[in-house]
């Protein structure tokens, strides 16, 4: 999956649980900058596992502080065989 999908996907995501325009969100945008707390993190993981078809580890998630590490990792997650 290119990365560039997943970026778009996250973004959409993201906009969408913070009520933000996705042209205001860019790869280093800071989750916390967006008024996402841990109960709209929550729904973000959610819909990603949803859209991307896969399972975000609970121990993994808190560490997603930009649009960009949130990308990263279902990118790689999305590599990875064994989902």
């Amino acid at each position: 999956m290119p990365q560039d999908r997943v970026l778009v996907g996250i973004t959409e995501i993201v906009g969408g649980v913070a009520g933000i325009d996705q042209a205001d969100i860019t790869p280093e945008t800071s989750l916390a900058d967006l008024g996402i707390d841990s109960l709209m993190m929550v729904e973000v993981v959610v819909a990603a596992e949803d859209r991307f078809g896969l399972l975000i580890n609970d121990d993994d998630w808190p560490r997603f502080k930009t649009v960009l590490d949130a990308t990263r990792y279902i990118d790689q997650a999305a590599r990875w065989p064994y989902r």
